[in-house]
């Protein structure tokens, strides 16, 4: 009896072991890199890229059990990563909510995979069954990286903060800039209070939705792919008065045309692709491209194959140069989709090969600068509140 008991506790303590290293194995697996590091590059791209304020516009390293501050050997991007990439400005999205057998066609709101994550990660109690406090952890976790990092890493709430931090990053690069934004809207709960309960957290780019509809829209892999709610042009208002970037990257086609007719703020999407170079389901055709970059907006172009077909850096740069031609360089971004289950070229020390592709594609330093990261500094230090908004 006692040798099986203690046969007992041990495949217990294993299976414990297994769980736990469940969610690194996962992240792993699921963000991986085709052409591991280091990264060749030019003597002029490396030159150029030295000289570059690089922002992206989509990261969800936040959903994973790491340390933003530790080096890791797996994922895409930790802030020592993005320090040796030269990124200075990063947006942190939270995700809170992915159906089961996610696909990029058609999905149903009635499951979701991130509850066992958030257990076997062993986020709060709260946020296994509450995708506000899901949202609202990720707030913390970054806020605790921040808090943590000696200065490293800065958290942007204002368009004072921006001011101030591109000001600082201009005497001494070694920092970067964080931007914390949803993965859709879904953790409102439907009730439109949350957004400044959001707001509160620091969230200052809410995306509308991900991967299924949601009480604000379509999502352009729903199974409705509709336009704005009621309850979706009610939020819109409040986001806009309280000075909240509206994301439309995951949108359906109604719910871009809705949020644009209403609109008075610059809107952006933050990881996409074109539908000019990559036909899909959430590619920007040209007529949303110019109808965003007539807002104010950027449109951040991503490096998975969702995006641009084949993850490669021609074909990013091919995505670039699409965009740049149809709106102007003005209003195209990067932005990666580092750490959303995907499969890239390069993690972030691998920016470099980037600046030399749009070199060799003829963009000039000007351009460039632009691209890999002025068309954000310029959108933020316009379009962020006021550090007196929703006080």
């Amino acid at each position: 009896m006692r040798k099986l008991l203690i046969a007992a506790l041990v495949l217990v303590a294993l299976g414990v072991v297994a769980l736990l290293g469940a969610p690194a194995f996962l992240d792993g697996r699921l963000n991986t890199v085709i052409h591991p590091a280091p990264y060749a590059a030019s003597a002029q791209a490396r030159a150029t890229h030295q000289t570059l304020f690089v922002a992206d516009l989509h990261d969800d390293a936040l959903l994973w059990n790491r340390d933003l501050l530790q080096r890791y050997d797996r994922g895409h991007s930790d802030v020592p990563r993005l320090l040796d990439g030269r990124v200075a400005l990063q947006v942190f999205a939270s995700v809170t909510k992915t159906p089961k057998g996610i696909n990029y066609e058609r999905n149903g709101a009635d499951t979701d995979s991130i509850t066992l994550l958030a257990m076997v990660q062993r986020w709060p109690v709260a946020t296994w069954s509450s995708l506000l406090q899901r949202a609202l952890y990720h707030s913390d976790k970054l806020k605790r990286a921040v808090a943590d990092s000696e200065g490293r890493l800065v958290l942007l709430q204002s368009r004072q903060d921006m001011a101030a931090f591109v000001q600082a990053w201009t005497q001494d690069p070694h920092r970067v800039a964080a931007v914390l934004a949803t993965e859709g809207l879904h953790p409102l709960e439907g009730k439109l209070d949350n957004v400044d309960r959001l707001f509160d957290a620091g969230f200052r780019i809410a995306g509308l939705t991900h991967f299924f509809d949601n009480e604000v829209g379509g999502s352009a892999h729903g199974l409705d792919k509709g336009g704005l709610t009621p309850f979706g042009r009610q939020v819109v208002a409040r986001l806009e008065a309280k000075g909240m970037l509206i994301d439309l990257a995951h949108a359906s086609k109604p719910l871009i045309d809705d949020v644009l007719a209403v609109a008075r703020r610059p809107v952006l999407v933050s990881h996409t692709g074109v539908a000019g170079t990559c036909p899909g389901a959430r590619n920007l055709t040209d007529d949303h491209l110019r109808r965003i970059a007539a807002t104010g907006g950027v449109v951040g172009i991503g490096y998975w194959d969702g995006a641009i077909c084949d993850p490669s850096v021609p074909n990013i740069v091919r995505a670039i140069r699409y965009a740049a031609d149809t709106i102007g360089v003005a209003h195209v971004a990067l932005g990666s989709d580092f750490n959303g289950a995907t499969r890239t070229s390069f993690d972030v020390t691998g920016l470099p090969q980037v600046t030399e592709g749009l070199l060799t594609a003829g963009f000039s330093a000007d351009d460039i600068r632009a691209i890999m990261g002025g068309n954000v500094q310029r959108l933020l230090l316009q379009s962020l509140p006021s550090s007196k908004i929703g006080l």
